[in-house]
């Protein structure tokens, strides 16, 4: 343990609030580590509130993990042996990049070139200003936060449509009528959508009405339709991550629970130079109708 010396300030310094963490981890009581601590030099007032505040906020850690919402199942590829690759039927489709916490993947090669074109022309004519989920009432709303275009494809809606989405079911072990439809986001230089949750907020009276309709949301598939000459990545500032968009790949990240401990807040980073064209594919708890 950090020892001390009776001349110097004692100041509880975080390797001293580690150590009382691993120790009592171990097993080890309040009382012993105060005395191990008088031990070492520290004083007994400064020792006993290091053990008290280091068991307050595991106390505090606890009930904040009791008052969660219950976790539920959630979409998740088949990545437990690490494979390089996943068959999705018609394609092999790369795994980049994995993260356990929060629940990230980098997909590569879902989208062939030509049907990341095709997508993109089929949403080309009927783009409109992206609006937001209100979730104070249920409804939609323009929100200055979300400066892109977008549309929705019905599931289904086309031939390749309903590949793109079987392939994603097949991928995420995720049955497409619990998907929503497919969005198509359009973002011209400047434009961006500042960090949010995918999730709907448990406590807005609006919410209850969004989940008739399937249930809470538990992942996101992001699929990146063209690479941008410079800037919008997607960025996890709780995981300090940021995902270059290049053409064809995926990002997928799921949450448990509706709670901001799922470390899933993300955005798009602004588009610096160019366009930037992805599709969007949010999975429902049950069937979304």
């Amino acid at each position: 343990m950090p020892g001390h010396s009776p001349a110097s300030p004692q100041t509880i310094t975080p390797e001293l609030r580690q150590w009382i963490i691993d120790q009592a981890g171990a097993g080890i009581t309040a009382p012993a580590l105060i005395e191990a601590m008088r031990s070492r030099g520290w004083n007994e007032d400064v020792a006993v509130r290091a053990v008290e505040d280091m068991l307050r906020a595991r106390l505090d850690g606890l009930a904040q993990q009791q008052a969660q919402p219950p976790a539920v199942p959630m979409p998740e590829p088949d990545i437990a042996e690490s494979p390089l690759f996943i068959d999705v039927g018609d394609r092999q489709v790369q795994v980049l990049l994995t993260m356990a916490q929060p629940r990230i993947v980098l997909f590569g090669n879902l989208l062939s070139p030509e049907e990341c074109d095709t997508v993109i022309a089929g949403a080309s004519t009927r783009m409109a200003r992206s609006l937001t989920v209100v979730t104070q009432t249920g409804g939609q709303e323009i929100n200055d936060d979300r400066t892109s275009d977008g549309m929705f494809f019905q599931r289904g809606e086309s031939p390749l449509i309903q590949r793109i989405e079987e392939r994603i079911a097949r991928l995420l072990n995720w049955p497409i009528e619990n998907g929503e439809g497919l969005q198509v986001l359009h973002y011209r230089p400047g434009a961006e959508y500042k960090p949010h949750h995918d999730y709907f907020d448990p406590t807005e009276p609006g919410t209850p009405s969004i989940l008739r309709r399937g249930g809470q949301r538990v992942g996101t598939l992001i699929i990146y339709l063209n690479t941008p000459e410079k800037g919008g990545g997607t960025i996890f500032p709780d995981a300090q991550l940021e995902v270059a968009p290049q053409r064809g790949n995926a990002v997928f990240f799921s949450y448990a629970r509706p709670d901001p401990s799922t470390r899933t807040l993300h955005g798009g980073a602004p588009v610096i130079a160019g366009d930037k064209w992805i599709a969007t594919k949010w999975l429902r708890e049950r069937e979304f109708k």
